[in-house]
């Protein structure tokens, strides 16, 4: 019983710790707005490599996103085939 508590305990604080420091992603929509008034600076593009889900895709970008010192990313395509999942975005901090 410890042991399964120890491990819900850890994804747990794993998954805060992930979306505390994560790149978070702007809708096209919003994000010229959001962009003029924090007065961010485009630092690169980014894309996923094949992946299987959409969720999947947003969480290599996000990851990809920090690598670069992100603090956004604005997907700028999508592409779902059939067996995988692409995308791109740009990437601002």
């Amino acid at each position: 019983m410890k042991l399964i508590s120890g491990i819900v305990a850890s994804l747990v604080i794993g998954s805060l710790s992930f979306g505390a420091f994560a790149a978070q992603e702007l809708e096209k929509d919003k994000a010229k707005e959001t962009i003029a008034s924090e007065n961010l600076t485009k630092v690169g593009t980014i894309s996923t490599s094949d992946t299987t889900a959409p969720m999947d895709a947003r969480k290599e970008l996000s990851q990809k996103a920090d690598e670069l010192g992100g603090k956004y990313f604005v997907v700028t395509s999508a592409d779902k085939g059939e067996k995988n999942v692409r995308a791109t975005a740009d990437v601002y901090k």
